[in-house]
């Protein structure tokens, strides 16, 4: 049962649990101007206060708009109960994976739960649960920020850098300059994925020009060069393909093989023969790419 309350009723501590979207928080903005806020806000009503849990950005534009009360609904009379309600009843596609990441530390550090009571809880494997928490564990604070506050595409962070941190073993301070210089500049996700190139695998001139901020300069040294360039053989276009194609695998490989799903034996014992026989090349294969490389930035 909803209720009408004054927004200076609600503690906003969990604000910094969800993700910042300004434009779709200015669509929104828009939408309440029109036609008021529709749905309720959910939060927990505890004896040491009513801490909003869900719909930060509603609370936000109804005091942009001047509006002093809300509906807003109480799921629990405790935090951990009202965390969990929220986590089963929303969708993936309503708490992000990062806000899901958030609320089970939470669950788990906070209020002293053990991962298999989560996962219970919660209806989700101990899997689910400890990839999550891993997930959060393994970045540092000011990613974080980053991430949070909508600076940063999660897409990107999670499909494009961490995999080149775990392939390469690029550091978490690298990871953080690269960050830092593209965060809050809107660019495409294909624009991130190709800088990001450019910053862990390219010449050192690309490099030196991200970090000063010349990221249109850089993009546009990328976007110049033709997918089929004038003069290459079939037999050079075919090996410039495969080092697409084998650059695409390799960064699909190294996030999947984390992934808390693979779990029968049978997998597993084909999974450890083939790892292996990539093993076995890996230094070969290493010296070869360094020394073409090195090849072809002389010609």
């Amino acid at each position: 049962m909803s209720e009408s309350v004054e927004l200076s009723s609600l503690d906003l501590r969990y604000q910094g649990h969800r993700l910042r979207d300004e434009a779709r928080e200015a669509r929104l903005l828009a939408s309440i101007a029109e036609r008021g806020i529709e749905d309720p806000l959910d939060g927990v009503d505890t004896p040491d206060g009513r801490f909003l849990l869900n719909g930060f950005k509603r609370y936000r534009c109804a005091k942009k708009l001047g509006i002093g009360s809300l509906p807003y609904q109480s799921l629990a009379q405790d935090e951990a109960t009202g965390i969990i309600h929220l986590m089963r009843v929303s969708t993936d596609n309503a708490l992000g994976i990062l806000e899901q990441a958030r609320f089970v530390v939470d669950l788990l550090t906070l209020h002293g739960m053990s991962l298999a009571e989560v996962a219970q809880m919660l209806g989700r494997s101990k899997g689910w649960v400890s990839m999550r928490r891993s997930l959060l564990e393994e970045m540092s604070q000011p990613i974080q920020e980053i991430l949070f506050r909508g600076a940063f595409p999660v897409y990107s962070y999670l499909y494009t850098l961490r995999p080149f941190r775990r392939m390469n073993g690029i550091d978490q301070e690298r990871i953080e300059r690269f960050m830092k210089v593209v965060a809050g500049k809107r660019l495409s996700v294909r624009d991130i994925d190709l800088l990001a190139g450019a910053y862990f695998q390219g010449p050192a001139s690309l490099r030196e020009a991200i970090e000063t901020g010349k990221l249109n300069w850089s993009l546009e040294q990328m976007k110049n060069v033709p997918d089929d360039v004038e003069g290459c053989s079939e037999f050079e276009r075919l090996l410039l393909r495969d080092l697409e194609l084998l650059g695409n695998y390799l960064r699909r490989v190294m996030t999947k093989c984390q992934d808390a799903r693979l779990k029968s034996r049978a997998f597993h014992a084909q999974a450890h023969l083939l790892s292996g026989g990539l093993l076995s090349s890996f230094e070969s294969f290493r010296e070869r790419m360094k020394e073409f490389h090195d090849r072809c930035g002389r010609a």
